[in-house]
């Protein structure tokens, strides 16, 4: 992801909770928040509900894949938290990336087509 870096401090993922914009899909919730920077940041969060070690890895490994293909159609200058529902450990990565551009689109986080 080259456009990209990771959100690494608790801080930043509790004000993104408390106060980003969300949109709930099928397999994922998409927070986002306008920050200061010139690049986008990202975080990743999947809970244990979503199921043993091996289920949440693969999960978070389609939520950065959908979100390294969307990442040239994408606004610069945000924070964005993407976390696993329950249902994204037996998906497949085209419904992810479905989900994903769905909320992006519902938060304004695409760039306008120009056509």
């Amino acid at each position: 992801m080259k456009f990209t870096e990771s959100i690494t401090e608790n801080r930043i993922y509790r004000q993104m909770y408390g106060r980003a914009k969300s949109v709930v899909c099928r397999n994922i919730v998409v927070y986002l928040r306008r920050n200061k920077l010139d690049v986008n940041r990202l975080g990743l969060t999947c809970t244990k509900t979503v199921g043993k070690a091996v289920e949440r890895n693969r999960a978070k490994r389609l939520m950065k894949e959908a979100y390294r293909l969307s990442e040239h159609r994408l606004k610069s200058g945000f924070d964005c938290i993407i976390v696993a529902r329950t249902r994204a450990k037996d998906a497949k990565l085209c419904e992810v990336q479905k989900d994903f551009i769905y909320a992006s689109d519902k938060l304004s986080f695409l760039l306008e087509d120009k056509q």
